[in-house]
């Protein structure tokens, strides 16, 4: 069976999704997390929904799970993303291990080369799993507009050290520290969903499989790697800051001496030359 996960916005609009989900499917809200249970495509898949513009689906293949998702959350998107961020798992249950060919000493919960095998199929033991999915996913997204970012602007150190100068306009200039500063704030800003939910604060027994999930997928090595790749944009916005006002120092210095000039023009004209 297919687990797959999707992050197609910014967010979602938790609260209006489900009064929409509840009138047609089986619904229920969690702290942030909208569970549903959709008949689509003579399957039954379940859903979760998650505020940070994630949704993880079990039970159908990756195709008719997108089709799935994008007719129940269209309309309750804050800010489609063109490049939708995915991830596919396959899932079984440890007392069905052995029809799998796969270990039969299986007695506890793990994930084995994108293999999930769960210790039964109740909807909190697979919510726990989505959320370390979802913050997988999510950070994706992260990671793939800061490498655009990064690889745009990569080249601005290479310059400096080349030519002692960038080849940009001040304008130039200004627009790439905006999108600098953009687009590491929209990451700053939603660094928190990274976090340990709070989801697992009432259902603490739960918080093993969450951590299980996490570990799988490297999430916290990568939140360390994104960090470092903040700072270096960081690093790089600062790097802009100085060129331009060092670009508006040198613009300055040349104003003036071009007006001494004048000035000395004008005194020899009219004292020396008597020309004024």
């Amino acid at each position: 069976m297919d687990c797959c996960a999707f992050c197609t916005a910014k967010s979602y609009s938790i609260k209006p999704l489900y009064e929409a989900l509840r009138t047609r499917h089986k619904a229920t809200l969690y702290k942030d997390v909208v569970f549903a249970e959709i008949h689509k495509y003579d399957n039954v898949c379940q859903a979760f929904f998650f505020s940070y513009g994630v949704a993880v689906v079990w039970g159908i293949n990756k195709q008719d799970a997108l089709r799935t998702i994008e007719t129940e959350i269209s309309h309750f998107e804050n800010t489609h993303l063109d490049d939708i961020e995915t991830d596919e798992f396959t899932y079984n249950y440890i007392n069905n291990s052995n029809s799998t060919g796969n270990s039969s000493n299986s007695t506890v919960p793990k994930i084995v080369d994108d293999e999930i095998f769960l210790p039964n199929n109740d909807t909190l033991t697979k919510l726990a799993i989505s959320h370390g999915i979802a913050q997988s996913v999510k950070l994706g997204t992260f990671e793939t507009s800061l490498q655009k970012t990064f690889n745009a602007t990569k080249h601005f150190p290479e310059e400096l050290a080349s030519h002692g100068k960038i080849s940009l306009s001040r304008k130039g200039m200004r627009q790439k520290m905006g999108e600098l500063f953009l687009a590491r704030n929209s990451i700053n800003l939603h660094m928190d969903v990274l976090d340990t939910p709070e989801f697992f604060w009432e259902y603490t027994e739960l918080e093993p499989l969450y951590k299980m999930t996490a570990n799988y997928l490297d999430i916290h090595r990568r939140v360390e790697i994104l960090n470092q790749r903040l700072d270096v944009i960081h690093g790089l916005f600062e790097m802009l800051g100085n060129e331009l006002n060092h670009s508006h120092s040198s613009r300055l210095e040349w104003t003036i001496i071009v007006l001494i000039i004048i000035e000395v023009i004008i005194s020899l004209s009219r004292d020396i030359f008597r020309i004024i």
